[in-house]
């Protein structure tokens, strides 16, 4: 209200002629991250597009946010690499634009370290370098027809990511002649003493040695008869988890688009060894890491704090990334996820965390679950929903308001979970974003589990069995859900509470 009435004051001070442009700047201030669908505690941009998170990278108290962004349209085009930092992974800062296209090529996905040793030369041990490996896209060659349009380059920071330079001799990794050769991840591998590289080329994935981040040497190829190939692989990650019987594992993680277990793009996982020159797994099955349909391109933070693994991705798919129904920005990442590897039976599985700061959550309230069987009012647009879930009884949950609808259910005979977002608004722009029921097997350890539900402006995202199963999921619906129900009665869930969450770009 305060800015409101300074504005109006200033209208009368101005001469007509200067009106329009104080009226657009200053109400543009006020209502940035308050327009329809806008996440109020997801990370998106001020404007325009947004994709793979990039350079996920933890340094002197901050997590740095690179991200695939085209700065001059809502729809993918010439990228770049967008900048963003946070002390917690909740509340962020936009810094300006990291990398921009040059004449070898567009900016792709790649990965950042710091090079405290000095490795490279671009630093000195006093001043590490903070360095960050990319691909570059070459569109005139790719016009051409010619399949080696993809190659790696570097560029090196000395400001803490606020400027930056790229290596006068790139690319640093010349393309051999393959169409998709992309998505470094690096890491230093202490065991080694050598940077690892793993990027992704065609149908399977490779490994790179380098002593110094600029002179690589091909190590081992990995995944051309193992795992989903129902399309692309993309933006592999690699790195070790131990459980909690101190058995350490390495995984690797690959996206694929299309080809997800409920269409379109979906990221898989491969848990195994890995000795510095080559991954290897015993694993048969196909894991995937999540069954919702909005979680793409994840990667981990490199240089988190001891004994976190955390995971942020990008929530959307590109069956319909590029036409959501939001302006002036378009797309968000997920929730970060806090990574964690048990061993159930004889496999191996993955489990997410969500992590967000509680400076954010408000206060808890309780739920009684007989008076949710025919629904009530509930402030579930901007909230966490928590609840014990007893497996031996059918279960299903609706979030509503007055005329659309987000389902999900589980039940005990088939061991099937169901989302259902056929209902959950608008959903004209793709016939893609919700052709058919999402489902999931799930295989229960127990008789009791966990269920935590994350909503916000325009997405749901569940966790079931403490992060065994996730499903994210865009929603767009006419006006935020404000009803809950529980049913089909009172017997599956207990312990039901719901806590409102703040916004992180308003007071």
């Amino acid at each position: 209200m305060r800015n409101l009435l300074a504005i109006l004051f200033l209208l009368l001070l101005v001469p007509s002629g200067c009106i329009d442009p104080l009226i657009k700047s200053d109400f543009r201030e006020i209502n940035i991250y308050s327009e329809p669908h806008r996440p109020q505690y997801h990370f998106s941009p001020e404007s325009n597009w947004m994709n793979d998170p990039n350079g996920l990278l933890f340094h002197d108290g901050r997590y740095h946010l690179f991200y695939q962004y085209y700065p001059d349209s809502t729809v993918w085009g010439p990228m770049h690499w967008g900048h963003a930092v946070s002390p917690d992974l909740t509340h962020w800062t936009h810094q300006p634009i990291a990398l921009y296209p040059d004449s070898l090529g567009y900016i792709f996905s790649g990965s950042a370290v710091m090079d405290y040793q000095n490795t490279s030369g671009l630093g000195t041990e006093e001043m590490p370098a903070m360095v960050a490996i990319f691909t570059y896209h070459n569109m005139s060659r790719e016009r051409l027809g010619k399949k080696d349009y993809q190659t790696q380059g570097i560029a090196f920071s000395l400001d803490q990511g606020s400027t930056w330079v790229k290596y006068k001799d790139n690319p640093v990794i010349d393309n051999p002649g393959i169409k998709d050769f992309r998505d470094p991840k690096v890491f230093w591998h202490e065991p080694t003493k050598k940077w690892i590289l793993v990027l992704v080329a065609g149908d399977h994935a490779q490994i790179y040695q380098s002593a110094n981040l600029i002179d690589w040497k091909f190590s081992s190829s990995f995944g051309e008869n193992m795992g989903a190939h129902g399309g692309v692989w993309e933006c592999p990650d690699l790195f070790s988890l131990t459980t909690q019987d101190g058995e350490q594992k390495w995984i690797l993680s690959i996206s694929i688009n299309p080809g997800g277990p409920n269409g379109g793009s979906a990221t898989q996982y491969f848990v195994g060894d890995f000795d510095g020159i080559s991954f290897s797994t015993e694993q048969k099955e196909v894991k995937w890491l999540e069954y919702g349909r909005d979680n793409y391109a994840g990667v981990t933070y490199n240089g988190a704090p001891v004994d976190q693994r955390i995971l942020l991705g990008w929530m959307s798919n590109w069956d319909y990334a590029q036409v959501t129904p939001t302006k002036p920005w378009r797309s968000a990442m997920t929730l970060p996820r806090k990574l964690s590897l048990v061993r159930q039976t004889d496999q191996f599985v993955l489990m997410q965390e969500p992590m967000i700061e509680s400076a954010i959550l408000g206060e808890k309230i309780d739920m009684n679950p007989e008076e949710l069987i025919e629904g009530r009012t509930a402030p579930i647009s901007q909230s966490v929903l928590q609840m014990t879930i007893d497996l031996s009884h059918e279960f299903s949950l609706t979030l509503f308001n007055d005329h659309e609808r987000f389902d999900f259910s589980m039940d005990p005979l088939t061991a099937q979970m169901r989302i259902d977002r056929r209902n959950s608004g608008p959903n004209s722009f793709s016939d893609k974003f919700a052709p058919e029921v999402q489902t999931a097997t799930y295989e229960p350890e127990s008789r009791l589990t966990s269920l935590t539900v994350f909503t916000d402006q325009s997405s749901v995202e569940l966790f079931v069995d403490n992060g065994r199963y996730v499903f994210t999921n865009q929603i767009f619906p006419n006006k935020p859900y404000d009803m809950l129900r529980i049913g089909p009665d009172n017997q599956a869930a207990k312990d039901i509470s719901i806590t409102p969450i703040k916004s992180i770009w308003h007071d």
